[in-house]
């Protein structure tokens, strides 16, 4: 039973750890549905996200195997390098100094469902923002924004977005959504923000699953192994699907049926929980 509750929560980190929809939010409330709570299970949702941040890796191996060999003489590989760099100290200078407190006043579920509304409404804006904003028509009629690829970026722009991503530290917002919609609101494309937030990704959540790891090493037992194994394949598996997915639908939607969908299971969430239908356990 406990390797069931680990493949589905695999399952469900690595359909949304990638989508602006909030996996760690969609962890909160599934263990809490499915009775997978406490300290162990705090330190494996952070862990499968490397799972999924393996998809990331394996999805853009070229990509990723050209920058590091290209870092001595490729002034674009370096650029790129050092701008996923720039955007990730953010996220390790305020994790460290603010993450233990939110851990202990946020990671509930009703503040992430009310995260989930918030978000929800910041994407129709979004949205309707940056259609108004940042694209304009070319001769052949094609829309195009400030910056269409992540070799359009500059260090300024890496420093933003990962600001943006500190957002994702509030359980429930969403780092992907922290991303992908902010780096829109500064002139990215959907697929440039999208893609960006899959690379940002790599340090972060890999970091975070490393340091959650190292913090709680002595809670952890041998016996725990085969639970973090069949959640991180799980999560591999179905984040390298999801990605593949999610590239195809960002060259041609809008993020506003995500924005919907937020705003509607937030909502079920606090109506379950006032009306008692379902008790959400912290």
């Amino acid at each position: 039973m406990l390797l069931l509750k680990a493949a589905l929560m695999g399952l469900v980190e690595g359909l949304t750890e990638f989508l602006p929809i909030s996996s760690t939010g969609h962890l909160i409330l599934a263990g809490s549905l499915i009775d997978f709570t406490g300290e162990t299970a705090k330190v494996f949702e952070i862990a499968i996200q490397t799972g999924a941040m393996f998809a990331v890796v394996w999805q853009y191996r070229e990509r990723l195997q050209r920058t590091v060999s290209g870092l001595g003489h490729d002034p674009q590989a370096r650029r790129f390098a050092l701008n996923v760099l720039i955007a990730f100290i953010p996220a390790v200078v305020l994790g460290l100094a603010f993450g233990k407190a939110i851990k202990a006043h946020l990671f509930h579920p009703v503040p992430v469902a009310l995260a989930f509304i918030a978000g929800g409404l910041v994407i129709l804006w979004v949205e309707r923002r940056h259609e108004r904003l940042y694209g304009h028509l070319d001769q052949a009629g094609t829309r195009h924004a400030r910056v269409e690829s992540v070799d359009d970026m500059g260090p300024l722009d890496a420093l933003k977005v990962g600001l943006l991503q500190c957002l994702a530290m509030i359980p429930g917002t969403s780092r992907s959504g922290a991303t992908i919609i902010g780096a829109m609101t500064l002139g990215f494309s959907r697929k440039c923000a999208t893609e960006f937030s899959f690379f940002l990704g790599i340090p972060t959540l890999m970091g975070a699953g490393a340091y959650a790891l190292w913090k709680q090493r002595e809670a952890l037992h041998a016996a725990d192994l085969p639970m973090f194994a069949v959640g991180s394949v799980v999560a591999f598996v179905s984040a390298l699907l999801c990605i593949r997915w999610l590239i195809r639908f960002v060259s041609t939607h809008n993020f506003i049926g995500f924005a919907w969908y937020r705003i509607v299971f937030g909502a079920v969430v606090l109506l379950t929980a006032w009306q008692g239908w379902v008790v959400w356990a912290d």
